[in-house]
């Protein structure tokens, strides 16, 4: 299955979902997860890059990207939805193809 995280600015709290959901032995196989802001940062905090690694979690690929290059019609087709800020939870979401389960 498919999960997208979104948060702000991409750069921390989304980043750590992301890599969470892709290399924790319970979701390994299970998900494929991405993560998107809707105003991203640019560049993921170097704090959260360092906890990562720390726990020995993969940071290949981590970037801080916007919520539209999942939003365009040859995205992955997303079966959840999880915003992890409030302030994102708040906006106006693009239409997610598929029809996926979000949560807050």
């Amino acid at each position: 299955m498919n999960v997208l995280i979104l948060c702000t600015g991409n750069s921390a709290r989304s980043i750590l979902a992301e890599s969470l959901f892709n290399n924790l032995p319970i979701c390994k196989g299970k998900f494929t997860a991405y993560s998107a802001g809707s105003f991203p940062a640019g560049k993921v905090n170097p704090f959260a890059l360092e906890l990562l690694e720390k726990n020995d979690l993969s940071t290949t690929g981590l970037r801080s990207k916007s919520w539209d290059e999942f939003s365009k019609p040859d995205s992955p087709v997303m079966d959840f939805v999880f915003t992890v800020c409030d302030q994102a939870a708040g906006e106006q979401c693009p239409y997610w193809p598929g029809q996926p389960m979000t949560a807050h």
